[in-house]
């Protein structure tokens, strides 16, 4: 019997010194080391989609690991958000996304189910995604002036869509600041608004130049003005909304996010590989074309734009008179 327990502890030791290494190896496995997983509010085929791809090829590739692009559409965003702020804080569930669930949403909707600060750890901003206003080609108005004398004319015939806060925000300001009375008709993500914008079913959009270029380049679409205050890079053909509208300026921007706790190292890395990525002249370039104006910044002034950004979109929702829903 005493032979027997004799051979059962050297076959258990064995095992010990077979295995050991290989957990001990499995447990120091250097981050990352496996797909990481990005989570985005929108569709497949908005702005932060496509410019998401880009960059995120371009990741996986830094940091030797699979990228997968998670779309988790719906509620303003705050599906995804939500999604997010619950996972693991290792570095492999991130969040891209831009003001619509950073900066609005607090103020646009009565229950939220994340805090955009407290709930998630800021790793780089990637740069602007400006929006510009887009109209039904049959629409007889060829600039912002035409376009409000018409709704003018004709109060209640037309309408706005939206596919995210900022449009929500950008066609109430335009309809208070021009004095016009336009219907609102939300949708769950932009391509399916711009879809019927293009079929004559709603009249107007602002859509952010990546989404919307393509169908202003092929003439399902006409743009009439940039919502930003200055003139944009992109687009230095189309005059900005403040020119005719005093006071509109309205930009989206977008970033990188995980959940809250995230170690430190890893966020520095993340923060690293991205600003190489974004910084590129081949990348900014690409970017441009997808109607994106790239750059970035440390994780810390990352967090301190997006609390500066939160003052700013409560201002604009309560000027523009928008109630929580």
């Amino acid at each position: 019997m005493i032979g027997l327990f004799k051979l059962i502890a050297r076959a258990a030791a064995a095992a010990l010194i077979i295995f050991a290494p290989t957990s001990f190896a499995a447990a120091e496995a250097p981050y990352p080391n496996r797909n990481l997983t990005l989570v985005l509010p929108f569709a497949a085929g908005s702005g932060t989609d496509t410019t998401t791809r880009l960059i995120s090829k371009e990741l996986g590739v830094a940091l030797g690991v699979g990228m997968v692009i998670d779309n988790k559409a719906g509620a303003n965003g705050s599906i995804a958000a939500s999604y997010v702020a619950r996972s693991a804080a290792d570095g492999y569930t991130l969040f891209v996304t831009t003001n619509t669930t950073h900066s609005a949403n607090p103020f646009l909707l009565k229950t939220l189910s994340y805090d955009p600060v407290k709930d998630f750890t800021p790793i780089a901003r990637t740069g602007d995604l400006p929006f510009m206003l887009v109209i039904n080609p049959e629409i007889p108005a060829n600039s912002v002036a035409e376009l409000i004398a018409l709704a003018k004319k004709e109060p209640g015939k037309y309408s706005y869509a939206s596919g995210s806060s900022s449009a929500i925000v950008s066609g109430a300001t335009f309809a208070r600041l021009a004095g016009i009375d336009l219907l609102h008709v939300p949708y769950k993500s932009s391509p399916p608004a711009l879809t019927d914008v293009i079929a004559g079913r709603v009249s107007m959009m602002f859509v952010d130049v990546t989404t919307g270029l393509p169908h202003v380049n092929a003439k399902a679409l006409k743009a009439l003005a940039v919502t930003t205050k200055r003139k944009s890079a992109l687009l230095p053909e189309l005059p900005t909304m403040d020119e005719t509208v005093k006071g509109f300026d309205i930009t989206s921007w977008q970033g990188y996010f995980g959940p809250a706790n995230m170690p430190k190292e890893i966020v520095a890395r993340l923060n690293a590989e991205i600003r190489k990525i974004v910084e590129r002249p081949d990348i900014k370039s690409q970017l441009a074309e997808r109607g994106m104006e790239a750059f970035s910044g440390t994780p810390e002034e990352f967090d301190a734009f997006l609390k500066e950004q939160l003052v700013l979109w409560e201002r604009l929702i309560t000027d523009a008179g928008i109630e929580k829903q």
